[in-house]
């Protein structure tokens, strides 16, 4: 039998499969350093221009989301704030701060893991990128990896639970 997470991703292909893992990877580098673990890169044209994951907490900078990270670095390869062209994958929903940037860097596609139903700005709480209203909009694409999107962040804050827990004793 073939579960829900496997329909889903036959609607992405082996490419957009690959660079899912990519963001994963990013993910599990925000994890190692106690981030919450979000992952983001960016392709153009087959080829990753932009890679990020969270870094707030170390870095001190509210800023410091992976899409915000790996938007800058794809602006800068790209010698433009534009990234039309571009598609970016992200293992959890973005934020409003990170979807308004998506939405002005002219990103033309968005493939995210899981949705983030507290805080998500691509469909899920609110429609940022979606906003029909604005100059540039699109429609994110939900549900590619999301098993293991969803693995990392339990895994996450279940650790963040337990060290809790410990240093209460």
């Amino acid at each position: 039998m073939v579960s829900k997470i496997d329909n889903k991703e036959n609607n992405f292909s082996k490419m957009d499969m690959f660079f899912m893992q990519e963001a994963i990877s990013e993910a599990r580098l925000a994890r190692f350093v106690e981030e919450v673990p979000v992952g983001a890169v960016i392709v153009y044209k087959g080829e990753i221009i932009g890679r990020g994951h969270n870094y707030t907490y170390k870095g001190k900078s509210a800023l410091k989301h992976a899409e915000i990270m790996a938007i800058k670095e794809a602006s800068e390869y790209m010698d433009d704030f534009r990234l039309e062209e571009c598609t970016m994958y992200v293992t959890m929903e973005p934020c409003s701060m990170c979807a308004g940037a998506i939405i002005n860097s002219r990103i033309d596609r968005l493939v995210i893991g899981i949705r983030d139903p507290k805080r998500g700005a691509c469909g899920s709480n609110t429609n940022v990128t979606g906003d029909r209203s604005q100059l540039h909009y699109l429609d994110a694409e939900f549900g590619l990896s999301e098993e293991e999107c969803l693995y990392e962040i339990q895994t996450f804050f279940r650790y963040l639970r337990q060290k809790k827990k410990n240093k209460s004793k």
